[in-house]
């Protein structure tokens, strides 16, 4: 059975939209639509067939233009992102090389056979059952790819409106993109920017995704919409660089001390991130920061780290029996 959450549309003026689902947590994605002249363009779609259904009935009581979605953006590969993609008929569906290849890589019914049979995958299943698969129904999902792709930026129209695609990764995923509308002085970002939660690492490196901030903060933009989290301003972007470089920072002071990723992870603590969302996926995020540091010598399984984020997520201690001399190894709380 599939919970729902509060889910609004925000009309944010000059005919954009952005629809917005609960606090932002565990595929609970947001979606934008940009209009003009009668045209739309649409920027991903939901987790589930039902949950994109209700957004485009969204759209369409809001403006006559969301009757026919001409265009739909992917900003990256993640389902929650794309599991929809099929109820935008008729619209070309744009999205990076590397967005089109992922998807490829895990499509809309592996990962709902995933779902289905979760207590297969032992403790990493136990985790995805618990943030994903016991909130939302994967029965109505459909792999449907980008028709359209690029490298690099792309500029598309919308009603004689221009709306710039910025290919930004890899960073969160290998292909993330960032959709600019200039003449509305708005951004969305997909999963670029969580706001009011932890971002998780899939792919890195994390300098890309340093890189992406300081491009966002660097244009004329007031309005963010991001991935996850409320639509807000410049600020929510300038927090997450806040987040990704103290990470950064914390974990290679660890990796230079000897500490293996787990550990590191478990050690550093969330200071002023604490109250964030979604606090499980630090040991996503430091795993893929020593996949970097190691040039690919430390590359947990991604199980393994679903596993370990179970853990944290619940607070155990730190799952290595071995300490490393002199450093804490707390419950997740920091250091």
């Amino acid at each position: 059975m599939q919970v729902l959450v509060k889910r609004d549309l925000v009309e944010l003026g000059n005919g954009l939209f952005a629809y917005i689902q609960g606090d932002g947590s565990w595929g609970w994605s947001n979606s934008g639509l940009i209009t003009a002249d009668g045209e739309s363009l649409m920027v991903d779609t939901l987790f589930t067939g039902r949950l994109t259904r209700d957004m485009l009935e969204a759209y369409r009581a809001a403006t006559p233009a969301a009757a026919r979605i001409g265009t739909l953006v992917n900003t990256h590969a993640n389902g929650d992102h794309t599991f929809g993609n099929h109820l935008v008929t008729g619209a070309r569906i744009i999205a990076s090389r590397g967005c089109a290849e992922e998807m490829e890589e895990r499509p809309a019914p592996v990962f709902a056979e995933t779902m289905r049979r979760w207590a297969e995958h032992g403790e990493a299943g136990a985790f995805l059952h618990e943030v994903m698969g016991s909130r939302f129904d994967f029965s109505d999902i459909r792999h449907t790819p980008p028709t359209e792709l690029f490298e690099g930026r792309r500029d598309v129209t919308v009603g004689g409106r221009r709306v710039e695609l910025h290919e930004v990764g890899p960073a969160h995923t290998r292909g993330d993109i960032l959709a600019l509308v200039p003449d509305a002085r708005t951004v969305y970002t997909g999963d670029i920017v969580f706001s009011g939660g932890h971002p998780i690492i899939w792919d890195g490196p994390v300098a890309n995704w340093i890189d992406a901030c300081r491009l966002i903060l660097s244009w004329d933009v007031e309005t963010v919409v991001p991935g996850h989290g409320p639509v807000g301003d410049k600020r929510a972007v300038r927090t997450l660089l806040d987040y990704l470089e103290y990470v950064e920072a914390e974990t290679r002071k660890r990796h230079a001390a000897g500490l293996d990723w787990a550990e590191a992870a478990w050690d550093i603590a969330m200071d002023t991130f604490d109250d964030w969302l979604d606090r499980e996926r630090i040991v996503a995020n430091v795993a893929a920061i020593y996949r970097e540091l190691s040039a690919g010598a430390v590359a947990p399984e991604r199980m393994e780290v679903l596993a370990l984020m179970g853990r944290y997520r619940r607070g155990e201690a730190h799952p290595h029996k071995a300490c490393c001399g002199g450093h804490s190894h707390n419950d997740g709380r920091g250091g």
